[in-house]
């Protein structure tokens, strides 16, 4: 409902000046919004460019904690690993994912024997990394089978509890794996691990950047509409995340992020539990080339992350958090 009506009510009173935009202003971000990604790489002293992500790196693990004290120091409250997984170490079943001395592993303990609670560990549960094939799941008659998947999925998180990690991210989106997680979680004394359920995970035309990331763009057979959503659907989201919420999720994950603000904003006034979004690397890539070639002004990237706050996520994924103080304007 509006009320009042020009002459009388003119709006643009409140946006005159910088202070009385700022009092009016609904939402804002803070560090404390985000989670820093950060990919690991085999070998030592090494820090990787990525071609198709300008400015992100793959680290070794003895340079982890150049990123993580920049983190730090810009109060980011949590890191997020993934491996870049060498292919001799891959197969049809993604056995390294359950190797105590794989990159996430050792990942886990570096940072947390040099930082202890200072800040949060994120870990990706699924096979992609992993597999030979490039897929999340194992694959039997040319399907991605759930139910033999799921049980692998299980004993990834129990090890990476075990590692000490904080947040547990399953990524996979297979059914069922949450509420199994859970129980095999609470049963091995981890009750206060939480689980990040990527919920709503659309099989998406935005991931590619981060497929050369981890290594498993050449790799990938087929594509992963099977089991990721139908970008066409948005009700089905609602049932995903009702789901995962009755099976013990802490908190849902939103991914891809900007194409989907209908999808957050949805859950978010639904379930009212913490939503997290995902600004993929697909979506990093065009706007920091678009920046880079000056086809818009770089005020876009915060322009782009205030539209998850706005749209209702707790906090963001982003490939810009570790440059936030030069974001937030």
């Amino acid at each position: 409902m509006i009320t009042g009506r020009y002459p009388e009510l003119r709006l643009r009173r409140n946006r005159k000046y910088s202070w009385s935009r700022k009092l009016i202003q609904e939402n804002t971000l803070s560090p404390s919004d985000f989670i820093l990604p950060i990919f690991l790489i085999e070998g030592s002293n090494k820090k990787v460019s990525i071609s198709s992500m300008p400015e992100v790196y793959r680290y070794s693990i003895n340079r982890l904690s150049q990123v993580v004290d920049r983190a730090i120091k810009k109060g980011i409250p949590t890191v997020a690993l993934f491996p870049k997984t060498n292919n001799n170490l891959k197969n049809q079943t993604g056995s390294e994912s359950l190797n105590e001395n794989n990159l996430v592993c050792k990942a886990i303990i570096e940072i947390k024997k040099k930082y202890k609670n200072q800040i949060g560990i994120m870990c990706d549960v699924a096979l992609d990394p992993y597999t030979s094939h490039g897929h999340d799941g194992l694959i039997k008659s040319n399907k991605i089978i759930n139910d033999e998947t799921v049980d692998l999925l299980v004993n990834q998180s129990l090890l990476q509890a075990q590692m000490g990690c904080d947040i547990l991210a399953p990524s996979d989106m297979m059914d069922g794996r949450i509420g199994k997680i859970r129980k095999a979680l609470d049963k091995s004394g981890y009750n206060d691990v939480l689980l990040l359920s990527y919920a709503v995970k659309y099989a998406s035309n935005f991931y590619g950047p981060f497929r050369d990331a981890v290594g498993s763009k050449k790799s990938l057979k087929g594509n992963k509409k099977t089991y990721q959503m139908d970008f066409k659907n948005s009700d089905e989201a609602l049932r995903e995340v009702a789901l995962d919420i009755k099976e013990g999720a802490d908190m849902v994950m939103i991914k891809p992020g900007m194409p989907y603000l209908d999808i957050i904003k949805s859950i978010k006034e639904k379930f009212k539990i913490p939503v997290l979004a995902y600004q993929v690397s697909g979506e990093y890539s065009l706007i920091s080339n678009a920046i880079k070639k000056g086809f818009i002004n770089k005020d876009a990237i915060y322009e782009s992350l205030m539209a998850f706050k706005r749209a209702g996520a707790t906090a963001i994924i982003s490939y810009y958090a570790d440059r936030i103080n030069k974001i937030l304007i």
